[in-house]
């Protein structure tokens, strides 16, 4: 009942901030509509704006849904599963001013908080925000869940990521024209995860990420080519982030432990990483790849342990003359990821090949994907491999 009313107030409270005139006030006109964002509503002075969308995602998934992570993994018993994937529900606009924007995202399936988060955002080359959110950090992680070339991220998400945090940045584009075309971003977090209420150190997470629009325009956080680009669009990116805490890897749930790391006591490991990623959009193809590299050091150990891992991932548009049709667009997808735990053991590594077709009906909106993704797993310092295939279906709706 509690989350019930506490999400009652995040739907209604925006609206309720236009709708209500004061003593002085007459109740402004409204303007209703429906567009990407999901249903809309602005005053007429334009002044307040309030958003409201959700999303819904099926899945079929067989012989299990989660990518292995230990040689065990690949002989659990095998299960076939349908659920709902994801279930969420979003609220934005602005407030006061066209620039002072707001956004909640809540996930109803786990009854978990999101994205809060406030955005200063009245110049293009110097921006504010504060909450918590998606720290923009790599692309794959950026990319909404539901806007995703590839049912699934990759392998390497899951050691690499700096997930959800919450903290304060600043973030622009400056664009001097040409190749002098950059987007920024430098953010102050705590490095403690999604719904952290304290931090278990004074030490703070810094992180920073430059892109550069090589072409001109930068490429839009989105996966797919689903419209015909004439001339290319293409980026290159560095990242890197530092944080001492208790915690090795981050993921919705909170801070959390890559295999091979048990200790959690305050300020236990420190983590440097860093990533380099490029991205091209051309007439109906589409790429994207990642590198990244990671070193922990365990303070209470003394132990340093270097972690490695990329992937490369392109797509093509099968029926690209559907697009001014208004018609159902096709798309073939593959990715190969690569993952090393440990660089010092240099036998042992995960690999990862996805084969993906989408149908999307109104592009992301409304889509429909089926992957085939086969694992390869070898701990050669141990002699033990292992292997095997997954195979998923999934209907993504958001209204």
């Amino acid at each position: 009942m509690k989350n019930k009313i506490w999400l009652f107030f995040i739907v209604g409270l925006p609206h309720f901030a236009f709708a209500v005139p004061g003593e002085n006030d007459s109740i402004p006109k409204q303007t209703v509509r429906y567009g990407s964002r999901g249903f809309q509503f602005s005053s007429a002075d334009g002044k307040y704006q309030l958003n409201f969308g959700g999303r819904l995602q099926f899945r079929f998934a067989t012989p299990s849904d989660q990518d292995p992570i230990t040689y065990d993994d690949f002989f659990e018993q095998k299960q076939n599963l349908f659920k709902i994937n994801r279930a969420r529900l979003k609220v934005g606009g602005h407030a006061y001013q066209p620039w002072l924007k707001y956004y909640f995202e809540y996930e109803l399936g786990a009854s978990r908080l999101l994205d809060f988060r406030v955005m200063v955002e009245k110049w293009p080359w110097l921006s504010f925000k504060v909450g918590q959110w998606k720290s923009e950090y790599s692309r794959e992680r950026v990319i909404s869940s539901g806007n995703q070339q590839m049912m699934e991220r990759s392998i390497i998400n899951r050691p690499f990521t700096l997930d959800r945090q919450q903290g304060v940045t600043i973030y622009g584009r400056w664009d001097g024209g040409g190749l002098a075309d950059f987007n920024y971003h430098l953010m102050v977090l705590t490095g403690a995860g999604i719904g952290a209420r304290n931090n278990d150190d004074e030490k703070l997470m810094y992180s920073g990420r430059l892109q550069w629009n090589i072409l001109g325009d930068g490429v839009a956080m989105s996966g797919s080519a689903l419209t015909h680009y004439k001339r290319p669009v293409a980026s290159l990116a560095w990242a890197g982030a530092t944080n001492t805490s208790q915690y090795t890897r981050y993921s919705s749930q909170g801070g959390g432990q890559l295999v091979g790391f048990e200790g959690s006591n305050a300020g236990q490991y420190q983590i440097d990483q860093y990533l380099l990623e490029s991205t091209l959009k051309y007439k109906s193809f589409s790429w994207h790849s990642e590198f990244h590299r990671k070193s922990i050091f365990d303070n209470q150990l003394l132990e340093l342990t270097k972690l490695q891992g990329w992937f490369v991932q392109g797509g093509f548009i099968l029926n690209p003359q559907a697009i001014d049709k208004k018609k159902p667009l096709l798309e073939l997808a593959s990715r190969y990821a690569f993952f090393q735990p440990n660089r010092a053991l240099q036998r042992n590594n995960e690999e990862e090949i996805s084969l993906a077709f989408n149908c999307f009906f109104s592009g992301h909106q409304n889509k429909l994907t089926a992957d085939i993704t086969h694992f390869d797993f070898e701990q050669k310092s141990v002699n033990r491999e292992a292997s095997g295939w997954r195979f998923r279906i999934q209907y993504d709706f958001s209204f």
